[in-house]
C-alpha cells in the first residue's frame, strides 16, 4: 500500500501488477474579469480536477484518466491503464520496459503565491478605469480590458517513490481597442491578445505598465487609422519583442518538437523540415542566434521544476551560435529517436497524456541597445505586436502580420505605418539575423493558447526575447 496526499485528503492505492505506474493529479481554477465598452461583463469562475494514471506493463504503455479522485476511482484508472498497456504492447514502437522509471521528489511554487490579490470589486474597478480611458473618441468602436487569473496544483506520484507537488498562479491582463473611420478599421492591443501572461501576482501589472495603458493603446489605434500603408520591398526589419515571440514560437519552437520530427503530428498539425540527422551540425541561423529551453525563469509562463513525466527541468541550449544542438523531446521521444532532449513532456490537464511541448523557449540577449539597432538601419521598418500568422505544414515557409510599424530611414525612427507584413523561409530568415538586443530590450511574454496533439491540447508557453534586426526581408503592406 502506498499512502499519498493528492490535494487535501489522504487516500491509499494498493500495489498493481505492473513494471511502473504514475499518478498525475491536477486541480485548476480559472477566474475571469472583463469590462467591455465600459460595461462590466459577467464574472466567471470554473474549477477542474482529476487524475491521469500511466502504466508500463508487459512491454506496453497505457494511460487512463478519471475525475473520480477517490481511492476506488484512482484504482480503477490504474487497472484500465494497465489493461491498455498489455493490450497494445505488440503494437508499441518501443518496449516500455526500456523507458525511464522516474522517482522525482521536490516541489515548486510560482512567485508571490502567498501575496494578497485584489478583491473581485477591485479588479472590476481597475478594468473600468482603463475602459473609460480607452473609449476616448467616437472613432473607437470597440474596446475591452480584462484579466484572467488561474491557480493550479499538480502532484505527480510514481511507483518508484516519486512525489512532486507544483503550485502555480498565472495572470493574463489584456487591453484591446478597435478604431474605425472612412472605411478603415485598425486594431491595437497591449502586447498582443493575451501576450502578457506570466506567473505571479499584481507585480505583473506594474511590470507592463498596465495602469494608464488604455488611453495609450486607444491613441495608437487612432494614429494607425490615418497612417499610410507599410512600404513594400526588401529591407531590414527590427522586430520588437512582442513580434519576436511569435517568430520564435512558429519557426523554431514547433519545428524542434521531437515527436513532430518523428511524424506524430503529421495528420493534425503537420511535420517539420528538421530531421534527426541535423542535430549537432545544421546551421539554423546566424552566429547571433542562441535559443534556450529554460523552465527556470520564475516569472515566465511555463516555468516548473519537473515536467509531467517527472524529469527535472533545467536550462538547456537548443541552438548555440546558430548551430542546432538539441530537440524539444521528452524522455519517451528521446528513447525513440536516441537523441538527447529536454524536460518538456507536458499535458494541458488531467485528462490528456504528456507529449512534447514547448515550455519557456527563449532567445538569449546580445549586446546591442535599441538605439544602436535603429542607427544600423539605412532603410527598413520597426514591426510591433503580432496580428496574424501563417506557416506551412513543415514549419518552413511563413507569412506574419503585425499591428503597427514605424519606418526607419538613415538610422532614424520615423512615422507610423499600418498593415505591416513580412514573409520568409525559417532557416534563411534566422541566418539573416545581424543584431540582437541587450537585456534592456528583453520582454518576457508568451501564449496560453498553443495547440497541438490528437486529442487536441492547448497549453501555456513562455517566450523571452530581445528586439532583433534581420536584413533583406520581404516586407509588404496592406494593399497587397
Amino acid at each position: 500500500m502506498t499512502d499519498f496526499l493528492p490535494f487535501d485528503a489522504r487516500v491509499s492505492v494498493p500495489a498493481i501488477d505492473a513494471d511502473f505506474w504514475s499518478l498525475r493529479f491536477v486541480e485548476e481554477s480559472c477566474e475571469s474579469f472583463a469590462v467591455r465598452k465600459n460595461v462590466p461583463q459577467p464574472w466567471s469562475l470554473a474549477t477542474d480536477r482529476g487524475v491521469m494514471a500511466s502504466v508500463y506493463a508487459g512491454g506496453g504503455y497505457g494511460y487512463a484518466a478519471t475525475a473520480d479522485t477517490s481511492p476506488r476511482g484512482v484504482r480503477d484508472a490504474l487497472d484500465r491503464a494497465a489493461a491498455w498497456a498489455r493490450a497494445t504492447a505488440k503494437h508499441a514502437l518501443i518496449d516500455a520496459r526500456s523507458l525511464p522509471r522516474p522517482a522525482p521528489r521536490g516541489d515548486y511554487a510560482s512567485p508571490s503565491l502567498a501575496d494578497r490579490l485584489p478583491t473581485r470589486q477591485e479588479w472590476f474597478d481597475l478594468l473600468q478605469r482603463e475602459s473609460l480611458e480607452a473609449g476616448l473618441d467616437p472613432r473607437i468602436v470597440d474596446w475591452e480590458a480584462l484579466v484572467d487569473l488561474r491557480h493550479a496544483t499538480h502532484r505527480l506520484i510514481t511507483s518508484e517513490g516519486g512525489d512532486v507537488v507544483q503550485r502555480y498562479r498565472f495572470l493574463y491582463p489584456s487591453i484591446s481597442v478597435t478604431a474605425h473611420a472612412d472605411g478603415v478599421t485598425q486594431q491595437r492591443s497591449l502586447n498582443g491578445q493575451r501576450g502578457i501572461c506570466q506567473q505571479g501576482g499584481t507585480e505583473i501589472l506594474a511590470r507592463f505598465h498596465f495602469t494608464g495603458s488604455g488611453r495609450r493603446i486607444a491613441e495608437e489605434a487612432l494614429e494607425m487609422l490615418v497612417a499610410p500603408n507599410c512600404p513594400s520591398g526588401r529591407m531590414d526589419v527590427l522586430l520588437a519583442p512582442d513580434q519576436m515571440v511569435l517568430q520564435i514560437h512558429e519557426s523554431i519552437g514547433h519545428p524542434l518538437e521531437l515527436d513532430r520530427i518523428l511524424g506524430d503530428e503529421r495528420n493534425f498539425a503537420g511535420t517539420s523540415f528538421v530531421t534527426p540527422e541535423m542535430f549537432g551540425s545544421y546551421r539554423y541561423g546566424s552566429e547571433h542566434l542562441n535559443i534556450t529551453f529554460d523552465p527556470t525563469r520564475p516569472e515566465e509562463l511555463a516555468s516548473y521544476a519537473f515536467d509531467d513525466e517527472g524529469t527535472r527541468a533545467e536550462k538547456t541550449f537548443l541552438i548555440r551560435d546558430g548551430i542546432l544542438e538539441r530537440p524539444l523531446g521528452g524522455a519517451i521521444s528521446q528513447s525513440r529517436a536516441r537523441l538527447a532532449g529536454v524536460a518538456n513532456a507536458r499535458a494541458d490537464g488531467w485528462n490528456r497524456p504528456p507529449i512534447d511541448r514547448m515550455a519557456n523557449l527563449n532567445l538569449e540577449p546580445g549586446e546591442a541597445t535599441f538605439d544602436d539597432m535603429v542607427a544600423s538601419i539605412e532603410h527598413g521598418v520597426l514591426l510591433e505586436t503580432n496580428s496574424s500568422w501563417s506557416i506551412d505544414d513543415s514549419r518552413n515557409k511563413f507569412q506574419f502580420g503585425c499591428e503597427r510599424g514605424r519606418v526607419i530611414e538613415n538610422g532614424t525612427l520615423g512615422h507610423v505605418v499600418k498593415n505591416p507584413n513580412y514573409r520568409g523561409i525559417s532557416a534563411q530568415f534566422w541566418r539573416s539575423l545581424v543584431r540582437v538586443g541587450n537585456a534592456d530590450t528583453v520582454q518576457v511574454l508568451g501564449t496560453p493558447f498553443c495547440g497541438k496533439g490528437e486529442p487536441s491540447q492547448t497549453i501555456r508557453v513562455g517566450h523571452a526575447s530581445p528586439a532583433c534586426v534581420f536584413t533583406n526581408v520581404d516586407v509588404f503592406g496592406g494593399e497587397h
